[in-house]
């Protein structure tokens, strides 16, 4: 279901994807280049795929059709209805936290954020924001989904947490960008297995 949804979320964002990261890359070189910076391919592909991120999450959260569903504003009314395990519990209760891990890990990782209240602050305010925007543009509003946005997000926060601890850890040689290159590099096959239906991850 997880493969399902993730193929139908980049079709229709593919162009906006392709257009966004041109633009992107080649800003990106032509400011590496011109001003001498490093170049370390594993910080270009994670903000790359921060901006991918982005954009799926701006299609989710505006264009997916919700004309069946009305605002909630109970704590764990909508989530409590679906049985566990069902494919209603699973697309709106684990997919809302799906949701919002990779922006925990994101925020965790470019701001550098230490504390878990910093971390909680700025994850309920973008769900806050997107559930408001969503209700101003005659969507709905629901405050389960900013609980669900808010523990997926807090764990994103604790997955960069956890990498950091272990990377600090490190021999020296496993610090080094390279390292991080291939880790990275291997992600984005494993990835890309995946989609095409090629590996199974139990998702």
């Amino acid at each position: 279901m997880f493969r399902q949804t993730l193929i139908e979320i980049l079709g229709e964002v593919w162009p906006t994807i392709l257009i966004s990261s041109v633009i992107a890359i080649s800003m990106r070189l032509v400011y590496i280049f011109k001003n001498k910076k490093p170049f370390i391919l594993y910080k270009e592909l994670l903000a790359l795929a921060f901006i991918v991120y982005v954009l799926c999450l701006f299609y989710v959260v505006t264009f997916q059709d919700v004309s069946w569903s009305t605002s909630n504003y109970i704590p764990f009314k909508e989530m409590f209805r679906y049985s566990f395990g069902s494919r209603l519990f699973i697309k709106n209760v684990i997919g809302n936290i799906i949701l919002f891990i990779p922006y925990g890990f994101f925020i965790g990782y470019y701001l550098k954020l230490n504390k878990f209240s910093s971390a909680a602050i700025m994850i309920t305010i973008t769900s806050l924001s997107i559930e408001v925007t969503q209700l101003l543009i005659g969507r709905v509003f629901d405050i389960d989904d900013i609980i669900l946005n808010i523990i997926g997000g807090i764990f994103g926060f604790y997955i960069f947490k956890s990498l950091d601890i272990i990377k600090s850890h490190l021999p020296k040689i496993l610090k080094r960008p390279a390292f991080y290159n291939i880790i990275v590099i291997l992600l984005i096959i494993l990835s890309i297995l995946y989609m095409f239906n090629l590996i199974e991850l139990g998702v």
